[in-house]
């Protein structure tokens, strides 16, 4: 059980990692307009640094090999992020909508892990109180989006 839990854990931390690198990615390419974006991604990829932190002793911890990584499909995403920018997907909408894509992606995890990863004790604890946070984000950029709508 511990090496199928440590595979969920290990997945999480990566999808972090993606969060982490998407923000800041995000980040740099955010104008002065937009500067409370700023300071929220900021916030949400110090979140999820925490969170990669809190997994990766979790991991540790029972002996397994902590992922230090991103995934394919995050790096893909960030790439699909340049793509728009260039052709002018820089709005503040555009820009919340593709944050509230990555969030919609890791809540989905977070809920899978919970639900089917097999996870007990400590670990389903720290993924059901990280999932309580990721549900909020996920929302607060939900909001933000449907307000740049109008």
């Amino acid at each position: 059980m511990a090496t199928s839990s440590n595979t969920v854990l290990n997945e999480l931390i990566e999808l972090n990692n993606d969060r982490i690198a998407g923000f800041e990615k995000v980040l740099s390419d955010i104008d002065d307009a937009n500067v409370d974006l700023k300071e929220l991604f900021q916030e949400y990829a110090t979140q999820s640094r925490r969170f990669s932190q809190e997994l990766t002793a979790i991991v540790a911890a029972r002996a397994g090999e902590p992922e230090t990584g991103n995934s394919v499909a995050g790096t893909l995403h960030r790439a699909w992020i340049d793509v728009k920018a260039l052709f002018g997907g820089s709005d503040r909408e555009s820009i919340l909508s593709e944050a509230e894509r990555g969030e919609d992606a890791i809540k989905k995890a977070y809920q899978t892990a919970i639900a089917e990863g097999g996870l007990a004790g400590e670990a389903l604890e720290k993924v059901t109180e990280q999932a309580r946070s990721i549900n909020k984000a996920h929302d607060t950029v939900k909001a933000l989006r449907d307000m740049a709508k109008v």
